[in-house]
C-alpha cells in the first residue's frame, strides 16, 4: 500500500504552458509545460483542475511547484504540482502547503481541557498576529484519549502533537519567516 513510489525530491520549474492532457475530452489530469529541455508532463490534484483550466491561456509562462516521484518498478519520474503561479506573480515567493491545527472537540477532551486549550490557542495566535494564517479545524476523537485534551498542528507535511500553544505560535512563527523570508 503505497510503496510503488519513493519521494525524491521538491521542484521548481519554469516554462510556457502548452495545454492540459487527458485520456477524455474534458477530464484534464495533466499540465504540459514547454521548458528549455523539452516538453514536461505534470500531474495536477484536483483541487487545482478547474481553477486553472479557466485561469491559464496557451503560451503563457508560468512557475509550477510540486513534488517528483520515482516508481520503483519502472523506473519512471512522475511530477506532481501541488502549486501554479501565473507570470504576472513569478516574482512572489511560493507558498508551501498551509499551517493547519487539529483540535479535538469529543466530549472526553473537553472535559479534560479542550475548551480552555482552544480558546488559549485562539487568543495566543491572535496576540502574535497569527489567527488569519492558520486553519484551526475542529475534529473528532482522535484516538490518543489517554493524552487529552489532544491537538495535532500540521506544518505543510510535519505533524506536531502534545504541543502547548505558546510553543504552536513559535513553531507558527518560524514556518512563516521561513516560507517567507524576504518578509521580516
Amino acid at each position: 500500500m503505497g510503496d510503488k513510489f519513493l519521494t525524491l525530491s521538491e521542484f521548481n520549474l519554469e516554462g510556457n504552458f502548452l495545454g492540459f492532457v487527458g485520456k477524455k475530452p474534458r477530464k484534464v489530469k495533466y499540465l504540459s509545460l514547454a521548458v528549455p529541455s523539452g516538453d514536461v508532463l505534470v500531474k495536477l490534484p484536483k483541487k487545482l483542475r478547474g481553477s486553472l483550466a479557466s485561469s491559464l491561456e496557451i503560451g503563457e509562462a508560468i512557475n509550477i511547484y510540486g513534488v517528483c516521484k520515482l516508481n520503483k518498478h519502472t523506473g519512471t519520474i512522475k511530477l506532481k504540482a501541488y502549486q501554479v503561479i501565473a507570470s504576472d506573480t513569478i516574482n512572489q515567493i511560493p507558498l508551501a502547503p498551509p499551517a493547519k491545527i487539529m483540535v479535538c472537540q469529543k466530549a472526553g477532551c473537553v472535559k479534560r481541557g479542550g475548551k480552555g486549550l482552544l480558546s488559549e490557542l485562539e487568543k495566543t495566535l491572535c496576540d502574535r498576529g497569527l489567527r488569519d494564517k492558520v486553519e484551526i479545524e475542529h475534529t473528532d476523537c482522535q484516538k490518543r484519549c489517554s493524552s487529552a485534551p489532544n491537538c495535532v498542528l500540521m506544518l505543510g507535511k510535519k505533524k506536531y502533537k502534545k504541543v502547548h500553544p505558546e510553543a504552536i505560535a513559535s513553531l507558527l512563527e518560524s514556518y512563516l519567516t521561513a516560507e517567507h523570508p524576504c518578509s521580516q
